[in-house]
C-alpha cells in the first residue's frame, strides 16, 4: 500500500501554468465541451466548457471558444456538477475495507467522505485509527478522517475495547491527517459539562478542527447548551420541526440518507423556508452493504431526495457547495476557476447516472466504470478480535427465586423506553414472557470479564429464531437477539467462531451466517459477495421475527445497546440509562 497524497493547488509553477492556460497562452491538460453546467452559486443550469490544468480547474468559458487540449472529453448532453461529498459517514456499516468502499462509490459521482472511524476505534483503539488513516490515505476517494470522540460512548454504562480520553484526543489531533472531531454523542456528559467531555471538545476547538454532533432528541435548553458547548453539526434528526429548531440553533445539519421514512417530512419542511440554508448537507451515515452494492451511497441519497420533492439544484448544491463550506475546505464544492478538479458528469439529474468522474483533474471513472485502481491495505491488524469462549444455552437464561417475579424490560425499538412484565420461574430459570424477547450482550474484546448480561425486550417483535451480532454500536460486543436459548447459542457460536460478524439461526441451527473477522465489523471480500450475504441474512431475519415499518430490524438490533442514547439500552453491564446514569445489573426487579 502507498499513500496517494492530495496533489498540491497553490505551488507557483501550477498557479503559473494555469493562468496561461487560462489566458489562451497555453492549452489545457484537459477540456470538458458541451455540458450544461449546474452552478452552485447562482442556481443556473448554463451551457459552459471547463479547461483543467493538472488538479486545477483553469478555466470556465462559454461552449466552442477554445479546442487546445492534450484530451478532451465531451460532455454534450451531460450536466456537470462538483464532486459529491458525504459529511457523515461510518465506512465500516458497509462492511467492507475503505479501498472496497472507493471503488464502489467513486464511480457514482462521491469524491470527498468525511468518515468517523469510531466503530473501529471502539474495537481496537489507536491502533484501529491509525488503520483506518493509512487505508484512507491508499485510495483515490478523498477521506477527510475524524477523532473518535466517544470510545466509549457512554463512559460507565459499557465497556468497549478502548477508552480516549482528552489527552489521546489532543494527540490525535495533532496529527495532519485528523479533520476534526467526530460525532460527538456523551451529549448528556457534553451538557452536564463533565471533565471529560468538556476536555474533548473543548481539545477540538483549540485545533481549530471540526467539531460535530450527535444530538438525538435535544431541544429547548439542553440544544441551546450542546451547541454553546461548542458542537457544530447533528445529524440525528427525528421529524421536520426537530431540523428547523436544530437549524435555527445554528447547527450544520447533515440530512442523512439511512432514515428515508423521514426524508418526506423533511423535505416539506425545508420546503417551508425562503430559500436553502446553506448550512444543509447531505451524509449516508450507514448504508449496509447490499444497498451501497444496489443503490450507491451519496448519489442515492441525491437521487431519493429529488424524488420527494428538493429540486435537483438544491440536492447538489447541499451535497457540494454547502458541504464544503462546513468542511472549510474552499477547493471544493464548485465548479469555477481556481477550485480543485473534482467534476462529474451526470447523465440527467433525475437518474445521476455518470458519465465521467474526476478528482483533482483526474479520471477515475467512465461510462459509470471505474478506471484507476484502489489500493488495499493489510489487514492483519484488525484480526482476532472476538475474545470469548463457546457459549452453552445456559448462558442465555435469567436465574431467579420463587415462583413468579417482576422483569424490567426495554421496550420498543430506537425510542426505547422502561416497561415491566411479570413472568414465571420454574427450577430457578426464568421462562420468556409471551410477546418479550431476550437481548444478551458479553463483552468480546478482553478488557473486562467476558460475563453474558440478559436482558428483555418488549415490543420487538415476534421472534422464532434468534440472531446474533458482533456489530452492536457502539461497544460492539457480542449482541444476541432471540426467543429460545438453543438458538441464541447456536447463532452466537457461528458468530464466534468466524471471528465476528452475524448469524441467524432457527430450531437449534444455523440458517444464514456472514462473516466479519475484521474487527468484528468488516469483510475482507469484494463488495458483491458481502451484499449477496447480507442479504441472505436479510431474508433469513424476516423468516424468524416479524416487525411493523418503519423501524427496520437490523438498524434497530444494531442500535439497541447504543447506551448514549435517550432510555433504557442493554450492555455488558446491564440495561444501561444515561439520562439517570445507571446500570441495572439485573432485570429481576423482585418478586411479582
Amino acid at each position: 500500500m502507498t499513500p496517494r497524497p492530495e496533489p498540491e493547488l497553490n505551488t507557483p509553477a501550477l498557479r503559473a501554468r494555469a493562468v496561461a492556460a487560462a489566458s489562451g497562452d497555453a492549452p489545457f491538460d484537459v477540456l470538458i465541451t458541451g455540458g450544461t453546467l449546474i452552478d452552485m452559486v447562482t442556481g443556473e443550469a448554463r451551457p459552459a466548457d471547463v479547461g483543467l490544468t493538472g488538479p486545477l480547474i483553469a478555466s470556465v468559458h462559454p461552449q466552442g471558444t477554445r479546442r487546445d487540449a492534450a484530451r478532451m472529453i465531451d460532455a454534450a448532453g451531460a450536466f456537470l456538477s462538483p464532486g459529491l461529498i458525504d459529511t457523515h459517514m461510518h465506512v465500516e456499516s458497509s462492511m467492507v475495507t475503505p479501498a472496497e468502499y472507493a471503488r464502489a462509490v467513486l464511480p457514482r459521482g462521491v469524491t470527498t467522505c468525511v468518515w468517523d472511524p469510531h466503530e473501529f476505534g471502539n474495537v481496537h483503539g489507536l491502533a484501529g485509527v491509525d488503520w483506518a488513516l493509512a487505508a484512507a490515505s491508499a485510495t483515490d476517494l478523498r477521506f477527510l478522517v475524524l477523532a473518535p470522540s466517544c470510545v466509549p460512548s457512554a463512559p460507565g454504562l459499557e465497556t468497549s475495547g478502548a477508552d480516549f480520553d482528552p489527552e489521546v484526543m489532543q494527540a490525535l489531533l495533532a496529527r495532519p491527517g485528523i479533520a476534526g472531531i467526530a460525532e460527538v454523542m456523551d451529549m448528556r456528559g457534553v451538557i452536564d459539562q463533565s471533565p471529560r467531555m468538556a476536555g474533548i471538545v473543548g481539545a477540538g476547538l483549540a485545533a481549530g478542527k471540526l467539531v460535530c454532533g450527535h444530538a438525538r432528541s435535544l431541544a429547548g435548553a439542553d440544544l441551546q447548551a450542546f451547541v454553546t458547548a461548542g458542537i457544530g453539526s447533528d445529524h440525528e434528526l427525528v421529524s421536520g420541526p426537530d431540523l428547523l429548531e436544530k437549524l435555527r440553533a445554528g447547527l450544520t445539519i447533515e440530512l442523512r440518507g439511512s432514515h428515508d421514512h423521514l426524508l418526506p417530512e423533511l423535505v416539506a419542511a425545508l420546503a417551508t423556508l425562503p430559500a436553502l440554508p446553506q448550512t444543509v448537507t447531505l451524509c449516508t451515515d450507514d448504508v449496509f452493504p447490499d444497498d451501497l452494492h444496489r443503490a450507491g451511497g451519496l448519489d442515492d441519497v441525491v437521487r431519493r431526495l429529488t424524488a420527494y420533492g428538493m429540486p435537483a439544484g438544491q440536492a447538489l448544491q447541499a451535497a457540494t457547495l454547502n458541504a464544503a463550506r462546513r468542511l472549510g475546505r474552499h477547493d471544493l464544492g464548485l465548479i469555477a476557476p481556481g477550485r480543485r478538479a473534482d467534476i462529474v458528469l451526470f447523465e440527467d439529474l433525475e437518474g445521476f447516472d455518470t458519465r465521467a468522474v474526476l478528482t483533482s483533474g483526474r479520471v477515475v471513472s467512465e461510462a459509470g466504470r471505474l478506471t484507476a485502481p484502489q489500493a488495499d491495505t493489510g489487514d492483519a491488524p484488525l484480526r482476532g478480535s472476538v475474545l470469548v469462549p463457546a457459549q452453552e444455552a445456559s448462558a442465555f437464561t435469567t436465574r431467579a427465586e420463587g415462583t413468579r417475579i417482576r422483569l424490567a424490560t426495554i421496550d420498543r425499538p430506537r425510542f426505547t423506553r422502561w416497561g415491566e412484565v411479570e413472568a414465571e420461574v420454574l427450577a430457578g430459570e426464568v421462562q420468556l414472557p409471551e410477546g418479550a424477547t431476550r437481548l444478551a450482550v458479553m463483552h468480546r474484546h478482553g478488557r473486562a470479564q467476558a460475563r453474558m448480561r440478559v436482558g428483555y425486550l418488549t415490543g420487538w417483535g415476534a421472534w422464532r429464531g434468534a440472531f446474533c451480532t458482533t456489530v452492536a454500536h457502539d461497544g460492539h460486543n457480542l449482541t444476541t437477539f432471540g426467543a429460545e436459548p438453543e438458538d441464541m447459542a447456536a447463532a452466537a457460536n457461528a458468530v464466534i467462531a468466524a471471528g465476528g460478524g452475524m448469524a441467524v439461526a432457527r430450531g437449534g441451527a444455523v440458517v444464514a451466517r456472514l462473516a466479519l473477522p475484521l474487527s468484528g465489523l468488516v469483510s475482507d471480500r469484494p463488495l458483491a459477495e458481502v451484499a449477496e450475504g447480507f442479504a441472505a441474512l436479510r431474508a433469513a431475519m424476516d423468516r424468524i421475527v416479524d416487525w411493523a415499518p418503519p423501524y427496520l430490524v437490523f438498524k434497530a438490533c444494531f442500535g439497541a445497546t447504543l447506551a448514549c442514547n435517550a432510555g433504557p439500552h442493554q450492555t455488558d453491564l446491564g440495561i444501561a440509562d444515561v439520562a439517570r446514569g445507571t446500570v441495572l445489573a439485573s432485570p429481576v426487579l423482585g418478586p411479582a
